[in-house]
């Protein structure tokens, strides 16, 4: 049950996109497909569990005056690792999210987490905080990248069903939304129609 309570918390009461306001850079520019959105955040997702158990694990050999280059080259090496399979066998991925991908290291989500929880906890929940977290995020971007691929190509999936044509579901899309300005306006939208949403709740 406590699980589940992270969970809720994790992915909508205290979504680190959309309720902390950070991780701001790759939600907006890596979410012009759905499917970069699932790749990124997936990778990120991976690293924030895996930063998070080691870093749990050697809270107490890490020096409190190098704790945070400590912290980055542990994620740095995961986050190379990462990268290293997606160019092997998932290159177009890994080339359509370029430099983004290795800067995962400095994503002040995953940094922040292991500052603010895994270098203070044990591993199990440290573990728990990484998933938790990382399907936070995953669920910002997959929202974001679906949302902005509907509505600027009018496809779900471009690249990789239908023989790279993706599910064609608008005929006349809005282009502006896979430029960098809709991602903006895709953003503001959705913080919106979330504010409404938990105004009503609190009304009620």
């Amino acid at each position: 049950m406590k699980f589940f309570d992270s969970l809720k918390s994790g992915v909508l009461l205290d979504n680190p996109v959309f309720m902390q306001m950070i991780g701001l850079c790759p939600a907006l520019a890596t979410t012009t497909s759905l499917s970069n959105a699932i790749g990124m955040g997936l990778a990120a997702t991976v690293v924030l569990i895996c930063s998070n158990v080691v870093i749990s694990a050697l809270r107490k050999f890490i020096p409190d005056k190098v704790r945070i280059a400590a912290f980055i080259s542990i994620i740095a090496t995961f986050v190379t690792l990462i990268q290293m399979l997606l160019k092997a066998y998932v290159p177009d991925l890994a080339a359509s999210l370029g430099l983004f991908l290795p800067l995962i290291v400095v994503n002040c989500i995953i940094l922040g987490r292991a500052e603010a929880y895994a270098s203070k906890n044990k591993v199990l929940p440290s573990a728990v905080d990484g998933v938790v977290m990382g399907l936070g995020f995953t669920f910002a971007l997959v929202l974001m990248g679906f949302v902005r691929e509907l509505l600027g190509a009018g496809t779900i999936l471009a690249g990789y069903v239908n023989g790279g044509k993706g599910i064609q579901l608008i005929s006349d899309p809005a282009v502006m939304m896979i430029l960098p300005a809709g991602g903006f306006l895709a953003m503001g939208f959705i913080l919106a129609a979330i504010q409404k949403i938990m105004s009503g709740k609190e009304g009620k």
